[in-house]
């Protein structure tokens, strides 16, 4: 049975299709967008994480590490050595409050499926189901496909929340399993989306298209990023391409700062976005609105 790199399971979730859900979480990421805000999903492989804020310094990390890596601050607390620090997870056993966690572990499918199961109540009761995340988790490949086939064959509504670079073949698959696609749409202009992400948009156009035409229930999704992606220009570029498919709904996700910390835990830098001020994005909403969206802030 094939085994994937999850980092997170969250249950009784309701932001990630329609009821109450489980989702879950896959690492691994093909696109490297400038505002993530889960940049510990991008990686495939485990990562420790060290959240300085909960480092009493009790030395505990120090006396397991078996790379030395765990090094005084300075300030009461200790760190870690990112040259040194080989992400094996040793400090994170004896660590008494979480300041050292890791993130992703190999489940198999029906490790997975044991915490899906445990809420059927619940999502009999909401109209619920389990959705499929990430990361980016197409790029899970046959793990992933394995996880999408069980959770259809045991009747759950079975969401996928995708950026659509994967492919096509693999995708196709996806539709074919999938009840509902939530699509990120992050821009329309290649260079831009390149520029912003790592990646050309020509792969995930093309498995929009796919989406859109094959009967799949798709909502598009939209992250929202201040001077970046919100210009009349590419707006007017979306309105062109979904109003080709009859779809004028839009899901969208204003900038927010959710992230940081997660950053700093794992020694990156900040990410250079801001946030809408309250005027600022009544101003874009009016954009989409002008180019016949209703847009919809999840």
């Amino acid at each position: 049975m094939p085994e994937g790199m999850v980092y997170n399971i969250q249950r009784m979730s309701v932001q990630d299709g329609p009821g109450l859900r489980t989702t879950v979480f896959l690492k691994g990421c093909p696109l490297r967008c400038l505002w993530c805000s889960n940049p510990e999903s991008q990686k495939a492989t485990p990562q420790m994480m060290y959240f300085e804020n909960l480092c009493t310094g009790c030395g505990a990390c120090a006396s397991v590490c078996p790379n030395g890596a765990a090094v005084s601050l300075g300030n009461g607390k200790i760190g870690r050595d990112p040259e040194k620090c080989s992400d094996c997870g040793a400090c994170t056993s004896v660590c008494p409050n979480q300041a050292r966690v890791m993130s992703g572990r190999v489940m198999t499918v029906e490790e997975v499926m044991e915490v899906v199961r445990k809420d059927d109540l619940f999502y009999l009761n909401s109209n619920g189901g389990v959705t499929f995340g990430g990361g980016e988790p197409t790029a899970g490949g046959e793990f992933f496909l394995a996880l999408l086939r069980q959770a259809h064959q045991e009747a759950y509504h079975c969401t996928v929340d995708t950026c659509g670079y994967c492919p096509e073949d693999r995708f196709n698959e996806t539709i074919d399993a999938a009840d509902l696609l939530l699509f990120d749409c992050k821009h329309m202009d290649p260079e831009c989306h390149k520029a912003l992400t790592g990646k050309d948009n020509a792969l995930i156009l093309r498995n929009l298209r796919n989406a859109l035409r094959s009967g799949t229930e798709v909502r598009i999704r939209m992250p929202l990023m201040p001077g970046l992606n919100d210009t009349e220009e590419n707006i007017a570029a979306m309105a062109s391409f979904f109003g080709e498919f009859g779809l004028h709904e839009i899901e969208i996700m204003p900038c927010h700062f959710f992230g940081r910390s997660k950053y700093l835990a794992l020694d990156r830098s900040l990410p250079p976005v801001r946030q809408y001020a309250p005027d600022e994005l009544v101003v874009v909403e009016d954009r989409f609105k002008r180019h016949g969206f209703t847009p919809v802030v999840v």
